[in-house]
């Protein structure tokens, strides 16, 4: 008989911590999970899923715009910014009450309060202190907040959610996943917007004609793109808030996006006290590939650790520990090869090794593309085009990477993430037969390699 209260407990109810409770809890242990905030997290309350809706909600323009073209006469539209986040609230409200329940019928107690680890086996919550065999801590991730001065005129991702008053002129700093696709959120919106930004195009990390191409479409959506900005000072002034860079240009706005990154929500915790090692420069925690920290029965999966920031990740990762551990199923998470889409206007989506990483890595390569205007945006009058990449090793066929951006891209590279996951070659592409007309099916129809 265990002398444990319960075999897991959890710190953190966010998409993570609350698949890995809940399988757990169906390999049979007794599993309690601790929350302090509202239930599901950065994705499903702060995070993806309202930024979604609000990305949804932006599109309108276009379709208002292009719907004359296909024989519709329309009124001027307006939009009310206000109604719109009462929508998004009760639906993240809806949503909440789901993983609520999904937590009660899988018999995972939820202890309301800030888990706080008092030793290895013990965590305090709500006043009181329980034990479990095993801690997971699943704590997320939360906005960076660097010591810029003036910074606190700015809001972050969570406050711009819950912004009911739209800014006439928006000024977003950086040029991330958050930053890039409130952006596109607002321009549709009809605000004024401007992005600015260390480096000399947005989205680092991603292949190159990936970002020259999300350059060209946001600025041919109004966006204005202020690169090689390094932010020093905010200022509050009668004309608005005055951001001031180290070059010595300013940006004045209505109000200002901070989107500078997200850190390991780590703080209040306890992990230095109970010996878990975090990196001493971004904190986050450090953990092996299996979950494990320092400490042999603590793990931690998702945001928290220093491994890919998205929650797809850290489900697979919590449902890897929970199999692991309490399912004699020993299983790790390959980070290889992650799938991602930006849902950016137009939309991305990538799997894989850029182009210049493949390079970088030593291999030959040969690129196939196909760039082209989508079908819907002809009738309309619409310009923007799509592109699509593929860096496919020259030796062995093997499809390394894959980068799309235009509309549907996220679903499009859901799919083709199986095949890639699964070794796919580019004489496996050429096989497949293509769905016409679609914009995918260009996926399986290039045929000539760039520069032949």
């Amino acid at each position: 008989m265990s002398t444990y209260d319960y075999d897991l407990i959890t710190i953190g109810a966010g998409s993570g911590g609350v698949a890995a409770s809940r399988r757990a809890a169906a390999l049979g242990a007794r599993v309690a999970i601790c929350e302090g905030d509202r239930v599901g997290g950065t994705c499903v309350i702060r995070g993806c899923v309202p930024k979604k809706l609000m990305m949804y909600a932006s599109q309108f323009a276009d379709a208002f715009e292009d719907a004359p073209g296909y024989g519709w006469s329309l009124g001027a539209p307006e939009f009310d910014l206000a109604t719109l986040i009462g929508a998004k609230n009760k639906e993240t409200e809806r949503l909440e009450g789901i993983y609520r329940t999904m937590l009660d019928n899988a018999r995972v107690t939820l202890l309301e309060g800030n888990g706080c680890l008092v030793d290895a086996h013990t965590v305090s919550v709500g006043g009181r202190h329980i034990t479990a065999e095993y801690i997971l801590i699943a704590t997320g991730g939360k906005p960076s907040h660097p010591p810029i001065e003036g910074l606190e005129l700015a809001v972050d991702s969570n406050g711009l959610l819950d912004m009911t008053e739209q800014p006439r002129r928006l000024l977003v700093l950086g040029a991330g996943y958050i930053g890039i696709e409130f952006a596109g959120i607002f321009a549709g919106l009809g605000s004024e917007v401007t992005v600015a930004y260390r480096g000399d195009l947005p989205l680092r990390g991603f292949d190159h004609d990936i970002r020259t191409r999300l350059a060209t479409a946001m600025t041919d959506r109004g966006i204005t793109l202020a690169d090689g900005f390094s932010t020093t000072r905010l200022e509050k002034t009668d004309a608005g808030i005055v951001c001031h860079s180290k070059e010595g240009r300013t940006i004045t706005a209505d109000a200002v996006l901070s989107a500078l990154g997200r850190s390991p929500n780590t703080d209040g915790l306890g992990l230095a006290e109970a010996g878990v090692r975090m990196d001493p420069s971004s904190g986050a925690i450090e953990v092996t590939p299996d979950s494990r920290t320092s400490v042999d029965n603590i793990y931690a999966v998702g945001d928290v650790t220093d491994r890919a920031a998205l929650t797809p990740v850290a489900i697979a990762e919590g449902r890897a520990f929970a199999e692991s551990i309490f399912g004699d199923t020993p299983r790790v998470v390959d980070h290889s090869l992650i799938a991602t889409a930006v849902f950016s206007q137009p939309p991305i989506g990538t799997i894989g090794l850029s182009e210049e990483a493949a390079r970088a890595a030593g291999h030959e390569v040969t690129v196939f593309e196909a760039d082209f205007r989508p079908m819907k945006h002809v009738l309309a009058g619409r310009a923007e085009r799509a592109y699509m990449k593929l860096v496919v090793d020259t030796e062995s066929d093997k499809v390394l990477g894959a980068h799309l951006i235009g509309a549907d891209s996220g679903e499009m590279i859901q799919a083709l993430a199986v095949a890639i996951t699964m070794g796919a070659t580019k004489a496996d592409l050429d096989r497949t037969i293509a769905v016409h007309p679609t914009a995918a099916e260009e996926l399986v129809l290039m045929r000539t390699p760039r520069g032949a």
